[in-house]
């Protein structure tokens, strides 16, 4: 099962988690009658966009309204806010892998998260929540409401370094092609594409590390005693996609310096070479031009043999300015 399932009324599927790596899983209808024995956490995931969900997330799920305000707006940001009580509200986004999508156009999670609930909605499938969900489902997974949030920020950010080192693997083929070939030049639409991919992370990437450093700083009540190292990694593991990222843009603005620098010695040599030939012939386009004149007393006019001194005169010009362009390492 995957996160594109769809369930009753917007609920993708709910989990009540064992406290022991598994859980069983609960229906729309089962949350009315819903009640968690000790050591028992809730996930529940909804879609966002689903009417249902976004009213059952208002009268049912006891926020306040400012925080169903957040968790249901049409645009936000990565960003990390504290909720009533020792909640917590955070926004991820993680790499797109949906068929058809651009993966820099990355997808929104939203979650709350307090003690023993994580509510978290989406408005298209993210792979992450699959994985999470698979190892519930194996009894491998999470064990607490705080350790979901910390799976959920590990796979998103792991999707981000399977597309960083995709991006680097292709510029180093586009950069190998170019090395082996003098006169190549790179291919503009490829480095137009990488440059778009590596600013779309970026802007996205940028304020997520953050939230990570964030979580690392401060624990709160509910978390787990090594939630803060995990954070810690995986805000170390966003600062290395960053720093490729930049690195991948100044690699691309290197290839982009080159293609210009090919360019301009490709014109500049085409340009030489118009010159040489119009240098070369400019002696002999007035002499033909002059003795083209239709004017009396033109010499050799009445001569048999004008045409062919003409000629012999034609080329020892054209011989005399190839000596002097050799002379001058011109050609």
């Amino acid at each position: 099962m995957t996160d594109n399932d769809a369930d009753e009324r917007g609920l993708v599927f709910g989990f009540v988690l064992n406290g022991r790596g598994g859980g069983r899983q609960v229906s729309r209808n089962d949350l009315a009658i819903l009640d968690l024995a000790p050591g028992e956490s809730l996930w529940l995931h909804w879609d966002r966009g689903h009417p249902e969900a976004q009213a059952w997330l208002r009268e049912s799920a006891a926020l306040n309204p400012f925080d169903c305000d957040l968790l249901l707006a049409e645009a936000t940001r990565p960003r990390l806010l504290p909720s009533s009580g020792d909640g917590l509200l955070l926004f991820l986004r993680g790499v797109n892998l949906n068929p058809g999508a651009e993966p820099e156009d990355m997808v929104s999670l939203r979650v709350y998260s307090d003690a023993q609930r994580v509510i978290s909605l989406r408005l298209r499938p993210t792979k992450a929540v699959s994985q999470v969900r698979e190892e519930l489902e194996r009894g491998q997974g999470p064990k607490t409401s705080s350790e979901i949030v910390l799976s959920l920020a590990d796979y998103l950010t792991d999707k981000v370094d399977d597309l960083s080192v995709f991006l680097s693997e292709q510029l180093d083929e586009l950069e190998e092609a170019v090395e082996q070939d003098e006169r190549a030049l790179p291919d503009r639409y490829l480095l137009q594409t990488l440059r778009r991919r590596a600013a779309g992370l970026k802007r996205y990437l940028a304020p997520q590390r953050e939230i990570f450093a964030q979580m690392a700083r401060h624990k709160l009540s509910w978390f787990v005693d090594d939630d803060t190292v995990y954070w810690n990694e995986l805000h170390n593991s966003l600062t290395r996609n960053l720093e490729e990222l930049e690195m991948i843009r100044e690699r691309i603005s290197l290839l982009e310096s080159l293609e210009q620098r090919r360019l301009s010695e490709r014109t500049n040599r085409i340009m030489y070479m118009l010159t040489i030939i119009t240098g070369f012939f400019l002696p002999l386009s007035f002499f033909t031009g002059l003795m083209g004149m239709n004017v009396g007393g033109m010499p050799g006019a009445d001569n048999a043999f004008g045409f062919a001194l003409a000629c012999l005169f034609s080329a020892a010009i054209a011989a005399s300015q190839w000596l002097i362009f050799r002379w001058l390492r011109w050609l």
